[in-house]
C-alpha cells in the first residue's frame, strides 16, 4: 500500500466509526488498541497490521474487505 492508500483507509475507518456514533475511546476499548494508535491509523500515518485491521473491522461490525472499499 502507498501513502494515499493509508490516508484512504484511515478516512474510511473514521467515517465508519463516526457513522456508528462511536468515539475513539469506545473503539479503543472494543479493540484493545490505544486511542493514540487509532488516531495515527485514522490520520494515515501508521501502517496497521492485519490483526489490527481485523480487530477494528470486528468492532465496527464490518467485514475486513469493507474497510478497503474506499467509495463512500
Amino acid at each position: 500500500m502507498n501513502k494515499d492508500d493509508f490516508l484512504k483507509l484511515g478516512y474510511k475507518i473514521k467515517y465508519e466509526r463516526n457513522k456508528r456514533k462511536i468515539s475513539q475511546l469506545e473503539l479503543s476499548m472494543k479493540t484493545g488498541l490505544t486511542t493514540r494508535s487509532l488516531s495515527r491509523i485514522e490520520c494515515g500515518t501508521n501502517d496497521p497490521k492485519y490483526s489490527t485491521l481485523l480487530k477494528i473491522a470486528q468492532a465496527l461490525n464490518m467485514e475486513l474487505t469493507e474497510l478497503f472499499d474506499f467509495r463512500l
